[in-house]
């Protein structure tokens, strides 16, 4: 064998060996349309509304080194720390 039978036989297991595992997991199961519609009107009568995701603009410290909130006492107060810089 050459060595480049020998790469692509390696390649090749070891691609089969990521893509394999995939095609293994069971398919869900379609829905009727019908049971689609019951489920969605009962979750929306027993669920609040969600909150709207909260849209930030950057902030001019973005960029810096965030590390230094790390030497805070509390996790509250590292998470208040480390938010100025997101």
């Amino acid at each position: 064998m050459s060595m480049k039978h020998i790469v692509f036989s390696t390649m090749l297991a070891a691609m089969l060996a990521v893509a394999l595992p995939a095609f293994g997991q069971a398919k869900p199961e379609a829905a009727k349309p019908e049971a689609k519609a019951a489920a969605s009107s009962t979750s929306t009568e027993s669920k609040p509304a969600a909150k709207p995701a909260v849209a930030r603009k950057a902030s001019p410290k973005r960029h810096e080194d965030a590390r230094q909130c790390l030497e805070r006492a509390t996790n509250n107060e590292i998470i208040k720390c480390a938010e100025e810089y997101l």
